[in-house]
């Protein structure tokens, strides 16, 4: 075939995808109508989850497992929209890791609020100024964010999904060479991130101002001409700013996980995990015997980790398994003096 033979039958393909995502639309706006009359919530991740497992499990083409991702969970996110447009908050600013994981899952077409702080991000969707709240939890090279923990102890959402965001940072300046760089300008944990790079190319002398965010960082490096920017690619892109170096982190594993909080609880699917804080007598033993439980009903903890909340000291845990299940209603039951479920949602990874 020619290559204006290919194109025509490409676009002729194209005519009936439009053709079938209309007609999907059409079953949207029906199921948008009937949750509105029930008051249902528009994000439901375990049945997006089921409709991915299902479309990969009958994928018999060239599309990878991330291709079918990438291309559905932006109709998806387009679908929801169409529903009931919801705004959802993020640890602001624009462009920075949070707003990617964001992104990830709400797609582009979102309405999307940068908060400055995460305590903003908990009070503005408890207030309903925002159905959905985007919050790091924790970090493959920096652990637990306490403040994420302080707010789900404090704040009645509920944990409904989790996203993984691999951390690249870049180097971006308008400066034509290194030599040129007087100043770098960047988020604190950002230069200990890089610090092997800045080694390297003998910019660890260079003076480093810590930002707020690795986004503002980029937009600073732009207006500041003897300057340069350790942020996102996403960042940098977002300012014109030109990149030098790319993947300049220390740990090319370095993961940040994420929490997405609303008001409801998630339905069972077929692989969850359950996120809880819990307080235990101060007495010998008190754990050892709330952990033999878990044991005892074959349910297998992937987390604890130990945190102080208002001088108090208080279990951050997580295990395999939906709050629902009755070997896990049956634990919480025998504990539910000490326990706070904070979420029950579609298990992405064992841990960052």
């Amino acid at each position: 075939m020619t290559l204006d033979e290919l194109r025509e039958k490409i676009d002729a393909i194209d005519d009936t995808l439009l053709k079938l995502y209309n007609e999907r639309m059409e079953y949207v706006h029906k199921v948008g109508e009937l949750k509105n009359n029930t008051g249902a919530p528009i994000y439901r991740p375990e049945r997006e989850r089921a409709i991915l497992t299902r479309l990969k499990s009958k994928n018999q083409g060239k599309l990878t497992d991330a291709a079918i991702d990438a291309l559905f969970l932006e109709m998806f996110a387009v679908s929801r929209n169409l529903e009931l447009p919801e705004r959802i908050a993020y640890l602001g600013p624009e462009a920075s890791f949070t707003h990617q994981a964001a992104e990830s899952k709400f797609g582009a077409m979102s309405a999307y609020l940068p908060i400055g702080t995460i305590k903003g991000v908990f009070r503005e969707v408890s207030k309903g100024t925002a159905k959905f709240g985007v919050v790091p939890i924790e970090n493959s090279s920096n652990g637990i964010v306490s403040e994420t923990i302080n707010c789900l102890n404090e704040y009645d959402l509920k944990i409904i999904a989790e996203v993984f965001v691999h951390v690249h940072h870049t180097l971006a300046t308008t400066c034509e060479s290194l030599q040129e760089v007087k100043r770098i300008y960047s988020k604190d944990i950002a230069f200990g991130q890089c610090q092997y790079f800045l080694q390297d190319f003998g910019l660890d002398e260079v003076e480093q101002i810590p930002v707020e965010s690795t986004a503002k960082a980029a937009k600073l490096a732009m207006e500041d001409s003897d300057s340069a920017a350790i942020c996102a690619n996403v960042a940098a892109k977002m300012y014109n700013l030109p990149i030098l170096f790319e993947n300049i982190e220390d740990n090319d594993n370095n993961v940040t996980r994420f929490f997405i909080v609303s008001n409801f609880d998630n339905l069972p699917s077929v692989s969850d995990k359950t996120s809880v804080l819990v307080r235990l007598p101060n007495t010998p033993g008190s754990l050892v015997e709330f952990l033999n439980d878990f044991e005892k009903f074959n349910i297998n903890l992937t987390k604890i980790k130990s945190h102080i909340v208002g001088g108090v000291s208080i279990f951050f845990i997580e295990f395999d398994g939906h709050q629902d299940d009755p070997e896990v209603r049956e634990i919480l039951a025998q504990h539910k003096q000490s326990i706070k479920v904070l979420g029950s949602y579609v298990k992405e990874s064992d841990d960052v």
